[in-house]
């Protein structure tokens, strides 16, 4: 078996990895911006080589079998140790002295970490930090399949974390909060009658919201509008059209400059954890190791 393994390329394990998560040759052909026949041949001389079936049809889409599932989870790890290591020697061929790649969820990433990876550049100038802000859901697929080192996010419950190291970090206060001149009409409304604009229906952060909301017996009779990013759903609030549940530091300038006020909800403390996330048996280089321990004791240790 050795022997044969040996025989096997990276790209036919990234081709039936493929395969595997999307479940569907066709579009792993589209992922992988490839011919679909190609797919199949890859797909067929895999199994042909292990000398077992890999796939079975199950209606429309395509299921590992036993075995199947035992390949993907060894492939998987093979081109994920690839990539990584291909990006290393990239970034040590341009010079780098370090580069690390971080992903984040909507607010830890486009409110918190840039200001702590200003700070912390500052002191290591020749590395490369990037930031990959995306959905949760999407996060941890590109910790999972390589693409970033680590990441914060809040997580979804339907998404599969096993191959995956979860730690929580920091809790993010859930607020109430209005335009200025709309704070004192909202603060006198009952909740469950205010006008909410929020995020999109379907999402984690919703889903979070709505949960924390139904534990304290709160439900929202209107909603007035969906937003897929916190921006969005500030500058609707600035309007004083309604009122909205945000995380404290992604409107932590507003309430600062009085744009929006913040509206009390006296026996409600809302909190949603923040999870540094990371693969299994990941092997850190020293620069990225140095980069998670710095931004996760800043994360930590940040007011909210």
């Amino acid at each position: 078996m050795r022997s044969v393994i040996s025989q096997l390329s990276i790209h036919k394990l990234e081709v039936f990895c493929a395969v595997a998560e999307l479940k569907s040759v066709s579009l792993a052909a589209v992922h992988l911006n490839i011919a679909q026949p190609v797919v199949s041949t890859h797909l067929k001389s895999l199994s042909d080589k292990l000398g077992v079936a890999l796939t079975e049809r199950s209606g429309r889409r395509i299921e590992l079998t036993e075995e199947g599932q035992r390949v993907y989870r060894w492939a998987l790890d093979v081109v994920v140790r690839t990539r990584e290591l291909e990006r290393e020697i990239a970034d040590t061929q341009r010079g780098i002295a370090g580069k690390v790649s971080v992903g984040a969820s909507m607010t830890p990433g486009s409110y918190v970490l840039p200001g702590i990876i200003a700070s912390i550049y500052q002191r290591y100038p020749r590395g490369e930090i990037s930031v990959r802000v995306m959905t949760s859901l999407a996060v941890t697929d590109a910790v999972r399949q390589g693409e970033c080192d680590f990441a914060y996010t809040i997580l979804d419950p339907r998404h599969e974390i096993k191959a995956l190291e979860i730690e929580h970090v920091r809790d993010e206060p859930l607020i109430l909060v209005a335009a200025e001149h709309f704070a004192a009409q909202a603060a006198s409304t009952p909740l469950s009658e205010l006008a909410y604009i929020t995020a999109q229906l379907g999402t984690p952060r919703r889903d979070i919201e709505e949960h924390l909301l139904m534990k304290h017996g709160i439900s929202r009779r209107r909603i007035l509008m969906e937003f897929g990013h916190p921006e969005a759903i500030k500058r609707a609030i600035r309007t004083g059209v309604g009122v909205a549940f945000l995380f404290h530091s992604s409107v932590r300038d507003e309430l600062a400059s009085g744009l929006l006020r913040r509206i009390e909800t006296p026996g409600m403390d809302l909190h949603v954890p923040v999870y540094l996330v990371h693969r299994k048996n990941k092997n850190l280089n020293r620069f990225q190791s140095t980069m998670l321990k710095e931004l996760t004791r800043s994360l930590r240790e940040q007011d909210n």
